[in-house]
Parts: C-alpha cells; structure tokens; sequence
C-alpha cells in the first residue's frame, strides 16, 4: 500500500493553480480556493477518500482546471475506479496535451473499460515520451499485451526491444520477452508450414522442434533432409555439426568434423567453425594445424573471446607465454565471466612472479566456476535431457 501511495503521489500534478482564475466570479472563486486547499489538505494526509469529493467540486466550479481533473482522475484510477477516472483523465490531456503521465494512465484506464482502440492510441503516444523508468515498464508491458491480443507480434517485439535496452535485468521484462518471442517463433512456424511445407528451411525448424523435445536423432534427421533440399542453406551444416560433435560415438564425431569442414568451405569467413576445426585438431594432437585455425579465427573476428582464448592455450603449449598472456588478458576484457581464461592468466601471473595478480585471477575463477555450476543445475531441471546420438541413426531408416 505504501509504494501504490508513492506511485500516485508521484503521478499527481502540483496542486498550485487549483485555486480560480480571475473570470471567475467572487463568490466561486471563494468556494474553488476552499475545496482546493481542503483537497491539497488531505492529500498531505494521504486521505484520497476526502481529497477526491473536494476535487470534484473545483473541476465542477472550474471545468478548465487540468491539476483538479488530471489529480481526480489519478486517484480515481488507484481506487480502480478506472470508469469514472476516464473521463477526468481525458480532460486534462484535453486541457494540456503534453502531459505524458496522465496520458499513460488515460490509455491504462481505457484498457480496463474495454476500450482498445483508445487505449492503444493513448499508450503508443505516451510510451516513448515517459521518462519515469517504473512508469515506462507498466506502460510497455500493457502495450505488449494489447498488440499480442490483436496478433501484432511485430509491433509487441519492437516494444518489448525497446523495454530490453533500457531493463536488462528486469524480471517482467525478460518474461514478457520470452513469452512475445515464442509467439512471434509459433507463428513464423506455421506460416513457414503453410507457405513452403517442403523447403529445406521447413525442414530446419522442425530439427530444433525436435531438439526442444531432446530427440537428437530426430533432429540429426531433419537437418540431412534440409541440406539435401539445399545443401548450401546458410549455417546448415555448422548446425548439424554442433549436434554430431555433442555424441559419444567416434563415427558421429568424424561425421561432425566432415560437416564442419563443409561449413567452413560455404563460408570461409565463419570464425566459430574455425574454432571447432582447431579444437578437434588439439584433440589429435596436431597443434600446427590448431594454431593456424585459431590464428585465422582471432583474425577474422577480434572479437571472439572463445577464439582468443584457444589460441592462448595453443601459445602456452609453445612456451609463449607472454603472448599467451596478451590474449588472456583481452579474453577476461571482452568476457569477464569467462571462468577458464581468469584461472589460466593467474598461473602466467604466478609463472612471472605476479602474485596478487594471480591471486585476483584464480579468486574470480572460482567466483565465476561456481555460478556457472549453479545455473549448470538450473537449466538441466528446466531441460529434456537429449538421447545419445549413434551412427546409425535409426530415425532415418
């Protein structure tokens, strides 16, 4: 109750021009000064039950007044009285256009009579100019809801894009995202299934419907029949490739190197299938052919910290360490939760006699290992645990 009190406090406009102008004759003028002071009275004493009949008294006696109707209509609305609040609210944004807040609740309330088509209007124009954080969520997130009622998922993603940005970390946001996106996947699915039922693309998105239910094979499957429709589909073979390199099974693994190689042929650009390449060459043993993948890597994309970082490893196993050193140290600077570069920096740090900079380094490793154990154990409660893939892959038979 105390913060629904500071959210309207907030949202009411200073009480200093309910008093009357002068066109107005003495004796009203008397009477708004008086219902206006004993309206601010009550409010300082957070009494909304008193305040709103001696509000509604000064926007009777003084029709023009935007603070009595837009402080009437604002207090109506936090009494979820949102019928008569309406009417109040849209006078003031009559009066006053630009008063954004009150235009936010306008839309809030018009949507809780059923009246969408004004809602709409109210909250599209009054969304981008709020500049209260708290306000600006409520507002976005009653938006999204009115354009996925009415299956404009484009325009509750863009919203919700916007929502992102500016709240990384807010819960509402982040479920209001994972709800428009699935939606928004939902019905790209089935218009893809309705317009080109056959294609290879068609074909793909059911690899990941079916991955979603852990049937890896299903999957393996469905990604074969796509780069038999179009084998040179963008990132189709990288795609078959990650989920080979997942099995056991040394056949399939020796299948994902074929498929990586065939990824890397239809874009020789595609960095994180040269990291792939040079970690399955590290596991052979030819660190040559490793170095010259992950050199490429860093290359092409300076960016990549998983690149960086192989390539450190590969520098440290040829007793370069100072530019193994480099590296990591620009590995911890793009990815500062990156567990496996903080622990190897801290023994270059311990091998150079750099003590207390080891000692930061393997301190954030175990900071960073142990909340990636956690969310580890999170997300295998909330996934289908995949089959084993084998080689013979009896889902297509």
């Amino acid at each position: 109750m105390f913060a629904k009190t500071l959210l309207y406090t907030a949202l009411l406009l200073p009480a200093g021009s309910l008093a009357a102008d002068s066109q107005e004759a003495p004796d009203s003028r008397e009477q708004i000064k008086y219902h206006a002071q004993m309206a601010q009275q009550y409010l300082r004493e957070q009494r909304p039950d008193l305040a709103i009949p001696e509000l509604q008294k000064v926007a009777a006696l003084d029709p023009t007044n935007v603070d009595a109707h837009a402080n009437l209509g604002v207090l109506l609305f936090f009494r979820a009285n949102y019928t008569d609040a309406v009417p109040q609210l849209l006078a003031a944004v009559k009066l006053q256009p630009d008063l954004w807040r009150i235009q936010a609740l306008l839309g809030m309330a018009e949507e809780h009579t059923a009246d969408s088509a004004n809602a709409r209007r109210d909250l599209e124009t009054s969304f981008p100019q709020l500049k209260d954080n708290k306000l600006q969520i409520q507002v976005g997130l009653e938006l999204v809801g009115i354009y996925t009622a009415s299956s404009d998922l484009d325009d509750a993603a863009e919203v919700i894009g916007q929502l992102r940005k500016a709240n990384p970390d807010n819960a509402e946001v982040l479920y209001a995202a994972y709800r428009t996106y699935a939606d928004l996947s939902g019905e790209s699915m089935l218009s893809l299934s309705l317009v080109a039922p056959d294609s290879a693309q068609m074909h793909q998105v059911m690899a990941h419907e079916e991955l979603k239910e852990g049937n890896t094979n299903g999957a393996i499957a469905q990604f074969r029949k796509a780069i038999a429709i179009n084998p040179q589909l963008p990132g189709i073979h990288f795609e078959l490739a990650e989920l080979l390199n997942t099995s056991a099974d040394a056949k399939v693994k020796s299948e994902a190197e074929q498929e990586y190689r065939a990824a890397l042929a239809a874009n020789p650009l595609d960095e994180k299938t040269a990291c792939r390449l040079a970690e399955i060459d590290v596991a052979k043993g030819d660190t040559k052919l490793a170095y010259a993948e992950y050199s490429k890597a860093v290359e092409l994309a300076p960016g990549d910290s998983d690149a960086k970082l192989g390539l450190a490893k590969i520098l440290s196993e040829m007793n370069q360490q100072d530019k193994a050193q480099a590296l990591l140290e620009q590995t911890v600077q793009l990815e500062p939760t990156n567990a496996v570069a903080h622990y190897r920096l801290g023994m270059l740090y311990r091998q150079s006699g750099r003590m207390d900079d080891a000692k930061r380094e393997v301190e954030l490793y175990k900071k960073y290992k142990d909340m990636k154990e956690k969310l580890r154990a999170v997300y295998k409660d909330l996934q289908v645990q995949p089959n084993e893939i084998r080689a013979d892959r009896p889902d297509e038979k």
